[in-house]
């Protein structure tokens, strides 16, 4: 059996690297005894639509089977919210079975914001449940874009379910570079076991046909580490190399063989595995022993400390949570990726209702006068009844009759493109971006449009500032906008003149506050502009994306992305700061806002870590672990009480005594 492995293509438009995918795709063809290809993620640059397009256009050309997953770059800066590469190749995970081997792969996130990799919960649940089903006996090799390394958040239970089978190998890229590797899992002694049946759970089926491979089996025991070994494949592209390239996969004669090929030449194999029969391993914890992150994530949690921190009720849904939840009037709102909008009883969290929208949903809701928006990557803004809308079940035999709740849409408004922000609610009127270059504004009691800008460059992520003199918004062309709130007049621009649109002033949700905007980008550069024209004012170097303001509007706060927060002052018109705090969450990249509540600010964190910090000189007071993932927008709900959600899937509210300084 001979496979293709190609990763890393960094798809755009009118760039070399189209010219290079084409050629591999030309070479592949040429060679006629490759019997399938795996793309393993970095399809795209940017993850827009036009760079998805045009790289199926050019896989369609293949003349064998593939299989493909996305990356970071194809998850993180969607314009579609992740839906469109799902569209276009049909899937998110593949499962097939060629020449005897087992083939498995999954997405590697981030999915839409900054942190992190993190498998998908979706993708985890998917996961543990088919490594369960695998014959024991069934070779398998797992393809995802990142490292199971210290670089993913949720490697270790990757691994652990990984080491219930018979893993051969596990490839990766992300790298850019051939790169030998491995991981090691504890070993429990299981005998291996065979069994021919193969499960029927399939993603992406199989039409491979080729020679099946031989693999004897063993039926002893070991009780030595359990290794599992790893191989990284260059990228496609051209760039540092004397050409474009890919890697060929051979499994014959007991041998898995890895060679590159360039150029038209196949080179010698650079590395080669010893098909191995072993025993299957139980549960337990993991160690990774390669890693290629230059910034080590820290993965160890914090653990609260002064305050005595509980959480009231956590659940567990079984996909990702891309956005904060709400609290409203004694229910909790959120939305997940399956876009499904929730209902929670703030008490305990009993679901009351639910919605099923179109699409995945990366929106925080917003509530007002009984109705909730939310936007969906199905190009819909939705209004839905807060309370729901109540059902009476009436049994026969005389049962008693039962008073239910579901979801009950109010009104939806439809955009060209995914509706990724979180609304605005402002005097009766909403306003939101979506990714069709159109930023709206409609009435909350019927949808209906107050006015709309057309004239939006790149995609719209984030939350808008709404007050009586200005809508505030940046986007994912390196522009901020100012409009007039109730015309929609464009009242100024403004540029931080970066041709890289990844550093965009477009994941902050910005804040006002004294006749100044402040916004925070990717550059690692706090900006304050007058809010009136737009001018800027002052700006200095540390943040990223995450901003917050105090609670006397006196100070805004910005988290670094290496363990220090700082407070500038929101009051003068050159660069003040307050106070500087070392709060020691270690490497930080998430977008998440930062809100304050009794005299503290809370510091969301990429690694399910919430940081307390006083706001009068940024003493860290105390630290909470919620989870092991991005932490949303938490919004503060008096009483010393907090409502979090989590990328992996997480959310509840979390309470303590000593909440305060």
């Amino acid at each position: 059996m001979k496979f293709a492995y190609l990763t890393d293509l960094h798809i755009s438009v009118g760039t070399p690297n189209v010219e290079d995918l084409e050629n591999s795709v030309k070479d592949i063809n040429s060679l006629g005894d490759i019997d399938f290809v795996i793309f393993g993620g970095d399809i795209t640059e940017f993850g827009s639509d036009a760079e998805i397009l045009l790289a199926k256009s050019v896989l369609d050309k293949l003349s064998c089977p593939y299989y493909i997953l996305a990356g970071n770059h194809d998850s993180k800066w969607s314009e579609s919210g992740c839906n469109t590469f799902a569209k276009v190749f049909g899937y998110e995970s593949f499962d097939f079975e060629a020449g005897g081997v087992r083939f498995i792969g999954c997405n590697s996130g981030p999915n839409m914001r900054m942190a992190p990799a993190l498998v998908p919960r979706e993708s985890m649940v998917w996961l543990d449940s088919l490594t369960k089903a695998i014959p024991r006996g069934t070779p398998v090799i797992f393809v995802n874009h990142y490292p199971l390394t210290d670089e993913m958040l949720n490697y270790k239970d990757v691994l652990t379910y990984l080491s219930r089978t018979n893993i051969q190998l596990a490839l990766c890229g992300h790298g850019h570079n051939n790169r030998k590797m491995s991981y090691t899992v504890p070993a429990v002694a299981i005998s291996a076991q065979v069994n021919p049946a193969l499960s029927e759970s399939q993603n992406a089926t199989s039409n491979v046909q080729s020679t099946a491979v031989n693999f004897s089996q063993s039926s002893s025991s070991s009780q030595a580490p359990f290794e599992i070994r790893a191989a990284m494949g260059r990228s496609n592209l051209r760039a540092g190399r004397a050409g474009s390239g890919y890697n060929i996969i051979t499994i014959a004669d007991g041998i898995i063989t890895l060679s590159e090929r360039m150029n038209g030449t196949t080179l010698s194999p650079w590395n080669t595995y010893n098909i191995i029969a072993q025993a299957q391993q139980a549960e337990g914890s993991v160690t990774a022993t390669a890693s290629t992150s230059a910034n080590t994530a820290v993965n160890s949690p914090a653990t609260s400390s002064s305050a005595k921190l509980k959480p009231l009720w956590i659940i567990q849904d079984n996909t990702d949570i891309g956005a904060g939840a709400t609290y409203s009037g004694g229910v909790v709102y959120y939305a997940n990726t399956a876009g499904v909008v929730k209902a929670l009883d703030a008490r305990n969290g009993n679901l009351i209702w639910s919605y099923k929208a179109g699409g995945k949903i990366f929106s925080t809701p917003a509530i007002s006068d009984g109705k909730l928006v939310i936007g969906c990557t199905d190009g819909y803004i939705y209004c839905l009844d807060a309370k729901g809308e109540k059902v009476v079940n009436i049994y026969k035999n005389q049962r008693p009759k039962t008073i239910t709740y579901r979801g009950k849409l109010l009104w939806k408004v439809k955009a060209e493109k995914s509706v990724l922000p979180a609304p605005s609610i402002y005097k009766g009127i909403v306003y939101i971006g979506a990714s069709d270059g159109v930023f709206r504004a409609l009435r909350l009691k019927d949808g209906s449009e107050v006015w709309r800008y057309s004239g939006i460059k790149g995609f719209v992520e984030a939350k808008a500032y709404v007050d009586n003199e200005g809508v505030y918004v940046g986007d994912w062309k390196n522009t901020f906008y100012a409009f007039n709130p109730k015309t929609g007049a464009l009242l100024w621009t403004w540029t931080n003149k970066k041709l890289n649109r990844m550093l965009s002033p477009a994941a902050v949700w910005p804040v006002k506050s004294h006749g100044k905007v402040f916004i925070v980008t990717p550059e690692r550069v706090v900006y304050a502009l007058n809010a009136a024209d737009g001018k800027e004012l002052w700006s200095a170097n540390g943040g990223r994306e995450a901003i917050g303001l105090s609670s006397d509007g006196k100070a805004i706060y910005i988290k670094t992305m290496q363990d220090s927060v700082f407070a500038w002052s929101a009051v003068s018109d050159v660069a003040k700061r307050v106070w500087s705090s070392f709060a020691g969450y270690g490497y930080e990249i998430a977008p998440s806002p930062i809100t304050t509540q009794d005299g503290l600010l809370f510091i969301p964190t990429d690694k399910g870590n919430i940081f307390a910090l006083r706001e009068s000189d940024g003493k860290v007071v105390w630290s909470y672990n919620f989870s092991i993932a991005l932490i949303n927008y938490i919004q503060p709900l008096g009483r010393h009480r907090l409502l979090v959600s989590s990328m992996d899937g997480k959310v509840g509210i979390i309470s303590g005594t000593d909440f305060s300084n």
